[in-house]
């Protein structure tokens, strides 16, 4: 094209020096006639050469500011172009056309990309460095924070400087654990960072992977495995204590007889006996109880009513409800709401959790027990068991699901334990949330 344009600009500028020759060779051979009709045909090369070149550059204006501002739709008149100009329109509309194609490509990538962020589960999000105002952030990231909007990532902090100061700290290649607190509900976070530079600007991009489900499962095998192994320790230890304890009580009754007892020894050696064998069954039940955190692998699925199983649980708990004085609410604004689960789990799950509420309420002056179900925002059945009891303090909240662990003077601490259990067979979770003085409420959430 250049080259047309180029040839066309040497023809021309050749032929005005051929004129400009003859004109010359006239003057000096003094043809004056012939000068005065060579005069108009210079003047008229000269403007034709300048009406091209300003033409040309007017032209060239109009393609260097589609370019500018990416205006590729722009189309120029080849046909009805000046002759000269026709390579020069046909040039501009080929790059523009090229220029089209690419953005395209671009535009479908970055929708393609944009789409496939969106779709995933982990939370992306990119801020500056140096301002920390935030670039771009997906809406995976949205519903696992609960923002709708974040501006700069110190806003971040004003709800969680926890999770703020960790995603700061996090080095570029690294990956670590953190906790995001959405709504007083502790979530486990893997974050990864890996940084960025254009435009002489430097960017932080911030992967955030809900890893809560996946650290539940694993803390619940390894639970499950010291479990099998205290309990099989446990037994094979105390079974024989407990025997030989009742061998030697019997051998003493049989030498009671021949015993001096007037001080009372005999007395004490069985009652000692007796402690010692009472303290070894007390630890075999303590030991067979913690076993049945093992037993349940299985589960019978059923489709399941949600209003069936609060009539039963309100059947089977009104009596002690009734007895000390508690309110029992049950809130079910969908009476077809279904779940597939094994109803004797569940209810298994349900009444731990009703007899763990009426612990709580019953020093309160209006002592309440709320039952509800509904379909959450992520499309899953959830549950809820909320009382208005004494609460509990946030540090006890990530340690009631642990063995052994419990908050009553006389609790086993396997009960919420076996909950969890239950919940995860369901490939489902269970959360908690208090506040001391207020109340707890226990969240049940069922795959859609």
């Amino acid at each position: 094209m250049f080259k047309k344009v180029e040839w066309r600009i040497l023809s021309r500028v050749a032929l005005l020096f051929v004129t400009l020759s003859a004109t010359s060779f006239l003057l000096v051979k003094e043809q004056y006639v012939y000068l005065i009709l060579m005069l108009p045909v210079i003047a008229y090369q000269l403007v034709e050469f300048y009406k091209f070149q300003k033409k040309a550059h007017d032209e060239l204006d109009q393609f260097v500011e589609s370019v500018h501002y990416r205006d590729f739709s722009r189309y120029f008149d080849v046909k009805h172009a000046p002759l000269e100009l026709q390579p020069l329109r046909k040039g501009f509309n080929e790059i523009n056309s090229t220029f089209k194609v690419i953005s395209k490509e671009k535009e479908t990538q970055y929708q393609y990309l944009q789409k496939i962020l969106e779709l995933i589960d982990t939370g992306i999000f990119s801020y500056e460095e140096s301002t920390g105002e935030v670039i771009w952030m997906n809406e995976s990231i949205k519903r696992m924070l609960q923002l709708p909007y974040l501006k700069n990532i110190t806003a971040l902090s004003k709800r969680d400087a926890g999770l703020t100061q960790e995603i700061l700290d996090v080095k570029p290649g690294e990956s670590r654990i953190a906790t995001a607190h959405i709504e007083r509900n502790p979530l486990k976070i893997l974050l990864s960072a890996t940084v960025f530079q254009t435009d002489g600007k430097k960017f932080k991009l911030i992967a955030f992977q809900n890893v809560n489900e996946a650290l539940d499962e694993t803390e619940s095998k390894a639970w499950q495995k010291l479990l099998s192994v205290m309990t099989h320790e446990i037994m094979n230890s105390i079974a024989p204590i407990s025997s030989l304890a009742d061998t030697l009580k019997n051998r003493l009754q049989e030498s009671v007889s021949k015993l001096n007892n007037e001080a009372g020894s005999v007395d004490d050696l069985e009652l000692g006996i007796d402690t010692i064998k009472r303290r070894s069954e007390g630890l075999l039940k303590f030991a067979e109880t913690y076993r049945n955190l093992n037993k349940i692998t299985t589960l019978n699925l059923k489709n399941v009513f949600i209003r069936d199983l609060f009539e039963n649980m309100h059947r089977l708990m009104q009596p002690t409800l009734a007895q000390k004085n508690i309110d029992l609410e049950i809130i079910l604004k969908d009476p077809d709401l279904t779940l597939q689960a094994d109803t004797n789990l569940v209810e298994q799950v349900l009444i731990n959790l009703v007899v763990n509420a009426i612990e709580a309420v019953k020093e309160r002056p209006t002592p309440k027990i709320v039952l509800s179900a509904y379909i959450s925002n992520k499309r899953k059945t959830v549950i809820k068991v909320a009382d208005n009891g004494v609460g509990m303090p946030e540090e006890l909240l990530d340690k009631i699901f642990i063995p052994f662990f419990s908050t009553k003077k006389h609790g086993s601490g396997i009960g919420l334990s076996l909950c969890k259990q239950i919940m995860m067979l369901h490939k489902g979770n269970m959360q908690v949330q208090s506040i001391e003085g207020e109340g707890t409420f226990f969240l049940l959430q069922f795959p859609g």
